[in-house]
């Protein structure tokens, strides 16, 4: 009889251990973004729904003296560029965005020249923005998907917007939000993640439910205008790992003001 030896140092995978690990991954999945870049949690936010309407408010009054000119900051002429440009800015600065969407769209123009584009094409335009493989095939797809259902036009709901190769929930609100002045609902993207958290607006992970808790605590005519707000807010004061405290407008209603609240200061 053989007897078999266990390796040290290498304990053999349990189902209870796999078990685990897809648990993790199907809630990370769920959440809609990887654990790495979850805001910080707040150890202390409001309870009450008052409370939050009265930190949303503040927010909302200084944000708007403070960035009065607070705008999307990707370069784009119309519907159908912003729409390309978003697609582009995934994992990737709007600055390095606004250096390639030129040559794009001199290149393609318009949803019917980039929907007959060769891929290898549109990749080495698009190569520094990262992920360029994906990308090229998400604006080939997204244009074609716009000329065999829309005419080439770029719709003007979520409903009709989210089908598109490349598009989600977060890219379709920044089009209507900017493009066509459409409050349907508010861009969360990282910053605005970030900020929601710490401010104690949400403790939620997951960008669609952040944007649920945030909708009923501002104006439906200021959404598309507060992710500006909060993303200028977050690039110059309320920074991911070492936020500027001592110059925050809203520091005095920030239940995470000064780090004395924040229990995970990383994203």
């Amino acid at each position: 009889m053989v007897e078999r030896k266990r390796v040290s140092g290498a304990p053999a995978k349990t189902a209870a251990t796999s078990v685990r690990k897809t648990a993790r991954r199907s809630a990370s999945k769920s959440a809609g973004q990887k654990p790495s870049q979850k805001a910080p949690a707040v150890a202390k936010s409001p309870r009450t729904k008052a409370a939050k309407q009265t930190i949303a408010t503040a927010m909302l009054e200084r944000l708007l003296v403070a960035y009065p000119d607070a705008h999307c900051e990707l370069d784009y002429r119309n519907a159908f560029e912003l729409l390309g440009a978003t697609i582009l800015s995934a994992q990737c600065t709007d600055v390095r965005v606004n250096m390639v969407t030129p040559v794009l769209f001199a290149r393609y123009p318009d949803a019917i020249s980039l929907s007959t584009a060769y891929p290898a094409d549109v990749e080495a335009i698009v190569r520094t923005t990262g992920f360029f493989r994906a990308k090229a095939r998400s604006l080939i797809g997204m244009a074609t998907a716009l000329v065999a259902r829309h005419g080439g036009d770029v719709p003007r709901s979520i409903a009709e917007l989210v089908p598109l190769p490349g598009v989600g929930r977060k890219t379709a609100n920044v089009v209507l939000g900017n493009a066509f002045a459409i409050n349907e609902g508010i861009v969360v993207d990282t910053h605005v993640q970030r900020l929601a958290r710490r401010l104690g607006l949400t403790r939620e992970p997951d960008p669609i439910k952040i944007e649920q808790a945030l909708m009923p605590l501002v104006p439906r005519e200021h959404w598309a205008l507060l992710s500006h707000l909060l993303i200028w807010h977050g690039r110059r004061v309320c920074f991911a790992r070492s936020p500027a405290c001592a110059r925050c407008v809203l520091r005095d209603v920030c239940p995470s003001a000064d780090g004395h609240d924040v229990r995970d200061a990383g994203t």
